[in-house]
């Protein structure tokens, strides 16, 4: 039997950083660009301040909007006093992707050895939205995407994937 036609998802991209602006993310430009690359749609792209509460603010009005199937968060993932990424997303995570941080710390432990201690990557399902919040760098973001969500955002990936599952999110 052939794979399924590819779908595209509506992914939102946002950066959280208190030092970069649009103009000079370099992050959240390459996983704009890697995500529509493979097919999918922008849905948006914003950046906000480490504060948990904008951040809260963005992600919240993302995850109320039914056209946005997927968020991708870079930055606010380490232990410096700003960093609040993963307390301003568990809270709104209906259920968690625990498997999402640990694969993430595995593969980056091959790039990056003992320091990926520091990395608090996370991942969650919030109203039929999956969210996965990865490091600031561009490293980081690229071994995010290519090694993990590229296959899973993929409905053709096997044995099973994100996607096929979408449908069934709000059961």
């Amino acid at each position: 039997m052939a794979d399924p036609t590819p779908k595209p998802l509506n992914i939102a991209v946002l950066t959280v950083s208190d030092s970069r602006t649009l103009e000079t993310d370099t992050s959240g430009r390459l996983l704009a660009e890697m995500l529509t690359r493979a097919g999918h749609e922008l849905a948006e792209r914003d950046l906000v301040a480490d504060d948990r509460y904008r951040l809260r603010a963005t992600v919240s009005r993302w995850i109320a909007d039914p056209q946005v199937d997927v968020i991708l968060t870079t930055g606010g993932t380490g232990f410096t006093g700003r960093d609040s990424t993963p307390e301003a997303l568990l809270p709104l995570f209906d259920k968690t992707i625990d498997g999402f941080g640990e694969l993430f710390r595995q593969l980056s432990f091959e790039e990056i050895g003992t320091s990926t201690v520091q990395s608090r990557a996370v991942g969650g399902l919030a109203n039929g939205t999956l969210i996965f919040a990865l490091p600031g760098s561009s490293g980081a973001c690229r071994t995010g995407w290519e090694r993990i969500l590229l296959s899973q955002l993929d409905i053709r990936h096997k044995p099973c994937n994100f996607v096929e599952l979408i449908p069934r999110f709000r059961e």
